[in-house]
């Protein structure tokens, strides 16, 4: 009698045993759990115009001071090259944009056939496309037009932007607009712009990369320095919190935009898709991440923030 009380109390304590260990083991599994998260990288020399070569091992990435897991660094070249690149234009913009539409027209004829390029302007916080993506980049270059100038309406060109991100059809090409504009929002032309930080927001979680170049605007509101001041801070930070770039040339629009579109093109060359592990929260947020690389002259150029999914 006590050989079998001996024996069940045995089963007991490792089946406890073994509830603990399963215990112990989910928990971890779920504390552990993470989800992968993509972004695009631009490498771009520190000094010089040779751009490094970059590898995965090559490639560092921090959220606070816990590094994550690199899982995939693709170059999009050759067959991964697939890009959708939307030319916008404000229409607002000074009708002396003329004088650049020859360098734009040479831009989009020296794109390569992987990418498709839209042709689209802002007007009246929406945006009226004058091309839908096409890789007959002929037909792009056709689709543009001088803008209307003061016929531009006065409106946020944020929420025109925000819109378009969020009608964008989803593919596995990049993303990435490239913006001709004042960056002047004439509903919110203060410091706080609720317009542009949802336009931030909408492209960091669909990851559109939004680069921009200064071009004056027409009409008083263009001539009014501290307008057109928080106009090219609002197109710095777009460019800068979505990974991508603004080109200024002073407070004036530039003589030429051509040096501007081949340092644009340089870019596309040389990015990246970058896939890390991340540890999602209970609820779906954004968590803050860098990235470091000890290759020399080299600098990574992305998002400083991604949007994470939630684990209910």
């Amino acid at each position: 009698m006590k050989r079998h009380s001996a024996t069940w109390a045995t089963i007991v304590l490792v089946a406890i045993a073994l509830g603990c260990a399963t215990f112990s083991w989910s928990s971890q599994g779920a504390a552990t759990a993470t989800v992968p998260v993509n972004i695009l990288v631009s490498v771009e020399a520190k000094h010089g115009k040779e751009i490094p070569v970059i590898h995965r091992e090559d490639v560092r990435v921090f959220h606070d001071k816990n590094r994550l897991q690199v899982t995939d660094w693709l170059p999009l070249q050759g067959e991964q090259a697939g890009l959708e690149l939307f030319l916008l234009i404000d229409d607002s913009t000074d009708t002396s944009l003329g004088l650049q539409l020859d360098d734009l027209k040479k831009f989009i004829a020296g794109q390569p056939e992987t990418t498709a390029i839209a042709v689209g302007y802002i007007r009246n916080g929406t945006v009226n496309t004058a091309q839908s993506f096409t890789k007959d980049h002929s037909l792009a270059a056709k689709a543009l037009r001088l803008p209307l100038g003061d016929a531009g309406g006065i409106a946020s060109p944020y929420l025109a932007i925000t819109d378009l991100i969020d009608h964008w059809p989803q593919s596995g090409n990049r993303h990435e607009i490239f913006l001709i504009s004042s960056g002047i929002d004439a509903l919110q032309p203060g410091p706080d712009n609720s317009y542009l930080d949802q336009t931030i927001e909408h492209a960091q979680r669909a990851g559109v990369q939004v680069y921009s170049i200064y071009a004056s605007r027409t009409g008083h509101l263009g001539h009014s320095f501290w307008r057109f001041n928080w106009g090219q801070n609002n197109l710095s930070r777009l460019a800068d919190e979505t990974g991508a770039d603004a080109y200024f040339q002073g407070l004036e629009m530039p003589i030429s935009f051509a040096p501007y579109l081949d340092e644009f093109a340089r870019r596309l060359k040389n990015q990246y898709r970058l896939t890390f592990l991340a540890k999602p929260q209970k609820e779906p947020g954004f968590q803050r991440i860098r990235l470091e690389t000890e290759v020399s002259n080299a600098e990574l150029v992305a998002v400083e923030r991604v949007y994470v999914p939630g684990t209910k």
